[in-house]
C-alpha cells in the first residue's frame, strides 16, 4: 500500500513537471519583429475570445430563457433590415480592425531590403550549408549529439538533438538577409526566438531576414518532414557582438588557409585512419553503422564490399560526387580534401578491408578544383 502511494506520488510529481513546461503560445522572441508577431498574434487572439464569449454568451441565454418548458414559443419573422444591416457592418469593423495591424506587420516581415550582411542557406539531407556572401566563408552544419545518447546508451545533454557542430554566427545589432534553398528535397529553416520560418526549396530562393540587439545563443529545427533523419537537422545561430564577430571572421579564414597548407603535406596511412574515423562517424555511420555492414535491405555496408576493396578512382567518384537515384550525397563540398581522403583511406582499411591503400590529399584537391 505504501508503495503505491509512493508511485501516486511520483506519478502526480511527474504530472506537475510536465504541466509547468506544457506552453502552447507562440514564443515572444528577441527580435522587434519577433515581438510584433507576438503581440498581433494576441491581439486577434483576444478579440476571437471576445467574439466567442458573446456569440455563445446570447446562445446560452437564449436557450435557457426561452426554452419549451417556460412556454416560449417561436416567432415568425422574415427579413428584418436592422438585423441584417448589423450583422454585416459589424463583421466587417472587426476584419478591418484585424487587417490594418496585420497588414503593417506583414509589410515589416516582408522587408528584405538594406541588409548588412547576406548569407545563404542550402539544406541537405540532414544538414545545413551556410555560405556568407562576398565574405569567402562556406561551412556545413551538423548534428553533434553523441549517437550514445540518440541510442539511449549515455544520459541526454541538455540540448539533446539541438546541438550542432557548426553553429551560424551572425552579428548583433546588424540586419542579416538569409536566402534560403535546398540542394535535395524541401526543408524548412525554423528559429523561433528569432521569428524565422522558411521554407528551403530546391531550384528556389526564398528570403527572411533577422535583426538581433542581445547577443547569445538561439535554436531551432528543420519543420518540413524532409526524410529519414529530419529530427536530426537542427539550427543553432549565435549572435557575437560586432568585434567578436569580426574576430570570428578572421578565425575562420584564417582556419582555412590551414586546411590548405595541410592538404599540401605528405600523411601517413596511421594519420590519416585517425581523421579518417572521425569524419566516418560524423557522416557516414548512421546509414553504413559503426561495423561498416550497413542496413541489409536500405543501405549497403563497406566492409568486403566492392567498392572499399575495388577501384580506388570510383571509391573516390562516390564519396565526392554520390550516386544519383540513391541516398548517397555528394561529399565534395561538405569536407575539407584532407577529410575525405582520410575518410576513403579509412573506408578501404577498416573492418578488416586492409587494401593498404593510401588517398591523398592531394588527389582529392586536384579532383575538387574544377568544381570550383
Amino acid at each position: 500500500m505504501f508503495k503505491a502511494k509512493l508511485s501516486c506520488t511520483g506519478l502526480l510529481l511527474l504530472a506537475g513537471n510536465v504541466a509547468a513546461d506544457w506552453e502552447v503560445n507562440l514564443t515572444r522572441g528577441v527580435t522587434e519583429i519577433s515581438r510584433e508577431i507576438y503581440d498581433l498574434h494576441m491581439i486577434i487572439f483576444w478579440i476571437c475570445v471576445v467574439i466567442g464569449l458573446a456569440v455563445f454568451g446570447v446562445m446560452l441565454w437564449s436557450v435557457i430563457h426561452h426554452r419549451k418548458s417556460r412556454g416560449a414559443k417561436a416567432h415568425n419573422f422574415h427579413e428584418n433590415l436592422f438585423v441584417e444591416i448589423t450583422w454585416t457592418v459589424i463583421p466587417f469593423v472587426i476584419l478591418i480592425a484585424m487587417a490594418v495591424p496585420a497588414t503593417a506587420t506583414l509589410i515589416k516581415m516582408y522587408d528584405n531590403t538594406e541588409a548588412e550582411l547576406d548569407i545563404q542557406i542550402t539544406g541537405y539531407q540532414w544538414k545545413w550549408r551556410y555560405q556568407y556572401i562576398g565574405k569567402e566563408i562556406d561551412f556545413f552544419s551538423s548534428l553533434s549529439t553523441p549517437r550514445d545518447q540518440i541510442n539511449n546508451e549515455a544520459v541526454k545533454g541538455e540540448h539533446y538533438l539541438l546541438e550542432v557542430d557548426n553553429p551560424l554566427v551572425i552579428p548583433a545589432g546588424k540586419k542579416v538577409r538569409f536566402l534560403l534553398t535546398a540542394n535535395d528535397v524541401i526543408h524548412s529553416w525554423w528559429v523561433p526566438e528569432l521569428a524565422v520560418k522558411k521554407d528551403a526549396i530546391p531550384g528556389f530562393i526564398n528570403e527572411a531576414w533577422t535583426v538581433v540587439d542581445k547577443p547569445g545563443v538561439y535554436r531551432g529545427q528543420c519543420a518540413e518532414l524532409c526524410g529519414k533523419d529530419h529530427g536530426f537537422m537542427p539550427i543553432v545561430v549565435e549572435v557575437k557582438p560586432e568585434a567578436e564577430f569580426d574576430a570570428w571572421l578572421a578565425e575562420v579564414k584564417q582556419a582555412e588557409q590551414e586546411k590548405t597548407a595541410q592538404a599540401e603535406k605528405s600523411w601517413s596511412l596511421a594519420d590519416l585512419m585517425v581523421v579518417g574515423e572521425e569524419v566516418y562517424n560524423k557522416a557516414c555511420l548512421a546509414c553504413h553503422q559503426a561495423n561498416g555492414e550497413g542496413i541489409p535491405g536500405v543501405f549497403p555496408g563497406l566492409k568486403n564490399s566492392p567498392i572499399a576493396l575495388g577501384d580506388q578512382s570510383a571509391h573516390i567518384d562516390i564519396v565526392l560526387n554520390g550516386k544519383q537515384g540513391t541516398a548517397m550525397q555528394a561529399f565534395r563540398d561538405q569536407f575539407s580534401a584532407v577529410e575525405l581522403a582520410a575518410v576513403i583511406t579509412y573506408e578501404r582499411n577498416a573492418w578488416g578491408n586492409k587494401t593498404g591503400d593510401i588517398v591523398s590529399p592531394a588527389q582529392i584537391s586536384e579532383l575538387k578544383e574544377p568544381a570550383q
